[in-house]
């Protein structure tokens, strides 16, 4: 197991008398490089003796300290030397180290004090342009999809100005016919930043909104500071909706352009970046095409109808040559159905033929033959008294015209045109009366 707490004690230097020891550490940090600052002025109070106050930024802040001499051996303007004025402070850290009636300080101790020019504001806002790139910053809103056609856009901006009047007209210029929504905040004063940011949370908070245009005129880089705050500038990079920026003029650089998604030089620019589409000129440009397909439909239809027609009679004249198609095979499958009943008839009556005369056979016997034999007698002597074998003996038979045999001689002459038919043929002949002498 461990030791007890209380015998684990650390050795180290003293103890040494607080006084020796504040003043020690006020010569060490007098011995500190002399460096310049840069901040905004903030709780400035004079005595007699000492002006003080803080420097202050985004990131912190430092209690300053100048000697009320020094001060007014600067000559600085009446008023200069206020709230919320940006200035730069040369001097090092002091530590004042107190005594029975008052409390000990830090501070920095200020020997040069001059207001802040746009050489320093340039030189602090490439330093934090530096440090927005470097995180990946920069990159966000370029990333993000904007649409050719929004119906819906928000705008922060100064509710009176130029800018918002450019804005309207450059819209208006491109047809375009969609919602306005307005987020007015302060955009000259230096502590207007939280206020921007406000107005542009809340427009991306509202889903219709589809774009957001952060606008307003020109002005000196201490005018447009408010633009290069960096808790704005991270505010607009984490968006979800494209930002366009349209702060100043051409010759003006913001923050704010490097992390939106577009940064324009003028409001109307803005317009045009905001409707990437020209309305007018794609509804002008739609009017023509659909009047050229209007045409080209009416060509078409009328190219095509005989086709049309053609095939709209296909289906007829198929069915037709179908209906004819069926037609003969019922007429084959008809008859040979009834070829089929036929032979089955016939095979069934050759059938009962062959049982009939087997069974009239078994049935009749020996009178069968007796009978058949009777019959053959009877035919040949029948055909012995056929005409044909008197004619063959050299007879002839006198006939009528009509073909009646004439059986006497007064009926051949009274029918006075006979035929005498002989074996091999017919001989035509005329009665003759015989005169009385």
């Amino acid at each position: 197991m461990g030791q007890p707490l209380a015998q684990k004690r650390v050795t180290l230097p003293g103890p040494f008398p607080v006084g020796r020891y504040a003043k020690t550490l006020r010569d060490e940090l007098r011995k500190r490089a002399r460096v310049q600052l840069i901040g905004e002025v903030t709780g400035l109070r004079r005595t007699p003796k000492q002006a003080y106050f803080e420097l202050r930024d985004s990131e912190g802040a430092v209690p300053c300290t100048i000697w009320a001499d020094e001060l007014d051996r600067l000559g600085l303007p009446e008023g200069a030397l206020r709230d919320g004025a940006e200035f730069v402070a040369a001097g090092g850290p002091d530590y004042f180290i107190g005594s029975q009636a008052s409390s000990p300080a830090f501070s920095f101790r200020v020997t040069q004090l001059r207001p802040a020019g746009e050489g320093d504001l340039l030189a602090r806002l490439q330093a934090l342009r530096k440090q927005l790139r470097s995180e990946g910053l920069f990159e966000l809103q370029g990333r993000l999809a904007r649409p050719l056609l929004p119906k819906t856009i928000g705008v922060v901006t100064a509710e009176t100005g130029a800018a918002r009047r450019d804005l309207v007209a450059g819209l208006e210029r491109r047809g375009w016919r969609g919602t306005l929504i307005w987020g007015f905040a302060p955009v000259q004063d230096r502590h207007a930043a939280p206020a921007i940011a406000a107005a542009i949370q809340g427009l991306a908070a509202r889903p219709e909104v589809d774009a957001i245009v952060v606008t307003r005129g020109g002005g000196s880089l201490a005018d447009l500071w408010a633009f290069c705050d960096e808790t704005l500038c991270r505010t607009v990079a984490m968006l979800r909706v494209p930002v366009i920026s349209a702060v100043g003029h051409e010759r003006d650089s913001t923050l704010i352009d490097d992390v939106a998604a577009v940064a324009c030089s003028t409001p109307t620019h803005a317009a045009d970046a905001a409707v990437p589409l020209d309305v007018d000129a794609a509804r002008d440009s739609l009017g023509r095409c659909a009047a050229t397909l209007r045409r080209a439909a009416g060509g078409a239809v009328a190219a095509r109808t005989p086709h049309l027609v053609s095939l709209a009679r296909g289906p007829g004249r198929a069915l037709q040559r179908e209906r004819v198609g069926l037609n003969q095979r019922t007429r084959e499958i008809r008859a040979a159905s009834e070829r089929g009943i036929a032979e089955r008839l016939g095979f069934q009556r050759r059938v009962a033929t062959v049982v009939l005369e087997r069974a009239l056979r078994r049935a009749v016997g020996p009178d069968l033959e007796q009978r058949r034999e009777a019959l053959r007698r009877a035919a040949v002597a029948l055909r012995a008294h056929e005409p044909e074998r008197t004619l063959e003996r050299g007879y002839a038979l006198v006939e009528a015209s009509d073909g009646e045999p004439l059986t006497s001689a007064a009926e051949a002459r009274a029918a006075e045109r006979i035929s005498l038919r002989f074996a091999d043929g017919r001989v035509r002949a005329r009665t003759e009366h015989p005169t009385e002498s």
